[in-house]
């Protein structure tokens, strides 16, 4: 049983996925949205794939906490996979995911071409990594 993450954009999506022990995230790819139909029946093949028991999204808040327009975007999705999935669905603090996503990119010096198809699997594996520390201090 696996942890799959999600970065949620609205082109893209950033998937990282925990080791079988749930404690390492690994990135996984990024998918290319094309409709939610469609971005559904992806994530129920990858769920699928690597018997996934738990999904994690990223919630991008305001800086002040709330739930702007692009976390109800995430909100809306969620609730779309909710409708047609069995999985749990965790909720995760995203702020600053990205940056931290770049700082990574920056100390490896990877340039920023270089970095721009994978910079949303990055942010996924950063948010995962957070959430199973969190899960592994409780």
């Amino acid at each position: 049983m696996r942890i799959l993450c999600l970065d949620v954009g609205d082109k893209k999506i950033g998937m990282s996925l925990s080791d079988p022990t749930m404690s390492i995230a690994q990135g996984l790819k990024v998918y290319r949205r094309v409709s939610l139909k469609e971005d559904i029946k992806e994530l129920k093949k990858v769920m699928d794939e690597y018997d996934v028991s738990e999904l994690v999204v990223g919630l991008p808040k305001d800086l002040n906490g709330s739930i702007g327009k692009r976390a109800q975007g995430v909100i809306d999705f969620v609730d779309a996979i909710k409708t047609n999935t069995s999985i749990p669905v965790v909720l995760w603090d995203e702020r600053f995911s990205t940056n931290e996503a770049h700082r990574v990119f920056d100390m490896a010096s990877v340039r920023h071409m270089k970095r721009k198809p994978l910079i949303d699997m990055m942010a996924a594996q950063i948010i995962l990594q957070g959430y199973l520390d969190a899960k592994r201090s409780k």
